[in-house]
């Protein structure tokens, strides 16, 4: 397995690294994939271009292939990735990136014989030093905040240089920034700007409004 970092292509930067398209991946959970067009629309709008789409609903895979073919200006990618048979559905849906909160030798070969860039979930140092070993550069730190959240990721920098995250659980827009501001994250993780009542009611100019905020947390 080569040395893998996670490129996508973005509108004006097509070798840009996932991690470098913006400072916040929202982490979408959709039960209706109506709702995709309109949200990624409103997501990308307002500066958040790279959309995760979590498989924790049978809609996902919808919902992914509605803004691949619909969205052309997002970069949309599957998350909560368990399985090489969701990698295989990832794919084939019109999926750029995947994630995953953990990984096995099996799932790893699933993710890298994709041809995608992905993040593969890391908690421990143990595991952050068996994917460097893999050639793997760039992960998600999951759960962040339950794991040792921004002292942990601190603590990693001397020892792991070669290492760049992605945090994500129980990141928000109160502790963002102090992610943000370590020199191994890329970007983080996150749902903040997309509050549950706004995407029942489908107001997606607050959903809009929300990604500028977000978007704009590392100038």
């Amino acid at each position: 397995m080569g040395a893998v970092t996670s490129t996508a292509p973005s509108p004006g930067s097509p070798d840009s690294s996932l991690l470098d398209l913006a400072p916040v991946i929202p982490v979408v959970v959709l039960h209706d994939a109506a709702d995709a067009v309109p949200l990624a629309r409103a997501l990308v709008a307002g500066g958040l271009p790279a959309i995760e789409v979590t498989f924790r609903t049978p809609a996902a895979a919808d919902a992914i292939r509605a803004i691949a073919e619909e969205v052309p200006e997002a970069v949309v990618g599957a998350g909560t990735v368990l399985t090489p048979e969701q990698v295989e559905t990832a794919v084939a849906a019109g999926s750029r990136f995947l994630v995953s909160p953990g990984w096995t030798d099996r799932l790893l070969g699933a993710l890298d014989a994709s041809g995608l860039p992905y993040l593969p979930g890391v908690s421990t140092t143990s595991e952050v030093v068996a994917l460097l070993e893999r050639g793997v550069a760039e992960m998600k730190f999951f759960p962040a905040e339950a794991a040792g959240g921004t002292a942990y990721l601190k603590a990693l920098a001397s020892p792991l240089p070669g290492a760049r995250f992605c945090p994500t659980g129980g990141v928000n827009a109160s502790n963002a920034p102090a992610y943000l501001g370590l020199p191994n994250v890329g970007c983080v993780g996150g749902t903040w700007m997309l509050p549950s009542d706004a995407l029942a009611a489908g107001d997606w100019e607050r959903v809009e409004s929300l990604a500028r905020e977000a978007a704009a947390l590392r100038g």
